[in-house]
């Protein structure tokens, strides 16, 4: 029996995230999904929309059909 999974290149958080530390975040997705580890990948709210910045994944677990992440932004793009 195989294993649903989903490869991301970007974190699409619809905000859901919650903060965890000065710039670290825990977001809980839905479903089996693997993310790179230890590489800047871009933060976005939704997946069609402007990158927010950029942020480095520290922990991914899996558990129940659910994916949780721990990241930490490394850069927040701002227009002021």
């Amino acid at each position: 029996m195989g294993m649903p999974m989903e490869l991301n290149t970007m974190i699409v958080t619809k905000g859901n995230e919650e903060r965890v530390g000065e710039n670290e975040f825990a977001l809980e997705k839905s479903g089996y999904r693997l993310y790179p580890l230890d590489i800047p990948i871009d933060i976005r709210t939704t997946k069609e929309g402007e990158s927010r910045g950029r942020a480095i994944i520290k922990k991914i677990e899996w558990s129940k059909e659910t994916t949780f992440l721990t990241y930490e932004f490394i850069s927040l793009n701002s227009t002021n």
